[in-house]
């Protein structure tokens, strides 16, 4: 039976990173990649830290949930085969092919094309163009490598590990957040933050052998209620402490305080989830069957129409907030639609072999 309540948490949870990367554009704290602020001090700017500490993280989770759900079905081959072209063909052949364009809207929005001489030949810029193309892709490139990990895990111990956690009960669940912390401490990489080998390695474990038991998360979901008010004190607690800081890299996003609101908003939302999110309509469908082609396109037509707007109109904070919303949400959404009926460009973008024209929700 489909777990319909692991799409919806997948598809809203892509569009909460887009909303995010909306008020990103325009914020006052990270500057790197950004337009820049309306104003100094922006009370909006407080949306990237109630979002930023878990969202990624409860996509891996879910991730490694629906790995064991892939090899409970399907052989280990079968399961490199698979994440190889959906998640590691767009993350490198499709920089060249078509993300390089993304590359060319970073590069524009930090005027980074000024520091280029202007006699560099073309395809040196091209192939500038291509390392900095790819945006969110790397989270594809991270899943990709932890799949690889699984699977040589997974040919390993055979099972013996996912049995011994099947009896794993939510205070168990709430007592991972110190490995959790531990994790967040780790292999994470300088400059480039968002690599963050150790908390997003650990968390996808855990999805994989603790949370793909239906016995755990329905444990879990009888707690929702408290799991959810426990949440919302630990964010505003977190905000409290840090807003203003830079959220994004250390030493804030491995923060004690960081890390327990990550934590306690992940179960809330896999309980909550699960007791109130399992169902599914034609439109909950249509949303779960793109929902990694919106993650995929969404950033480089909000990024692109901000690029554009920034440079020819001067309009009120609010409506770039709103075109924000619909060109990052509306437009990843109708560049997919475009994308993934074009043979060869869906391969390389998209990993959608020929005649298929929608997103595995198996990812």
């Amino acid at each position: 039976m489909r777990k319909y309540y692991l799409d919806n948490i997948r598809w809203i949870t892509v569009c909460i990173v887009a909303l995010y990367h909306v008020v990103f554009m325009y914020n006052g704290i990270v500057s790197i990649g950004t337009v820049g602020a309306f104003h100094k001090n922006q009370w909006q700017d407080g949306i990237l830290y109630l979002l930023y500490p878990w969202f990624m993280v409860l996509l891996f989770i879910v991730a490694g949930m629906c790995s064991r759900y892939y090899l409970e079905k399907h052989k280990i081959k079968e399961f490199i085969a698979s994440r190889s072209l959906k998640l590691l063909v767009p993350s490198t052949l499709g920089l060249f092919v078509f993300f390089w364009v993304q590359g060319y809207i970073s590069m524009s929005i930090s005027n980074a094309f000024e520091s280029i001489p202007e006699n560099t030949p073309s395809v040196v810029n091209y192939l500038i163009m291509v390392l900095s193309g790819q945006g969110v892709l790397w989270f594809a490139q991270l899943l990709w490598f932890f799949s690889i990990v699984l699977a040589l895990i997974a040919k390993i111990e055979k099972g013996k590990l996912y049995k011994l956690t099947e009896k794993v009960n939510t205070p168990i669940l709430i007592l991972l957040v110190i490995p959790v912390f531990l994790s967040g401490q780790v292999l994470n990489t300088p400059v480039v933050v968002v690599y963050r080998f150790g908390i997003y390695g650990f968390t996808y474990l855990l999805g994989y052998f603790v949370f793909a038991h239906d016995e755990v998360i329905e444990r879990l979901s009888r707690f929702s209620i408290p799991l959810i008010i426990t949440s919302v004190i630990l964010g505003g607690l977190y905000l409290y402490l840090h807003f203003g800081d830079n959220y994004a890299d250390m030493p804030v996003m491995g923060s004690p305080s960081a890390v327990a609101f990550c934590w306690s908003t992940c179960l809330a939302i896999l309980g909550s989830f699960r007791k109130w999110g399992n169902k599914t309509n034609s439109f909950l469908k249509y949303m779960s069957s793109r929902s990694f082609g919106i993650y995929v396109f969404h950033y480089i037509t909000l990024s692109g129409a901000a690029l554009l707007l920034t440079k020819t109109v001067s309009m009120q904070p609010f409506v770039y907030y709103i075109i924000g919303i619909v060109t990052s949400i509306g437009g990843g959404l109708l560049l997919f639609e475009i994308i993934s009926r074009i043979p060869v460009l869906s391969w390389f973008t998209l990993g959608i072999r020929k005649g298929k024209k929608k997103c595995s929700r198996k990812t």
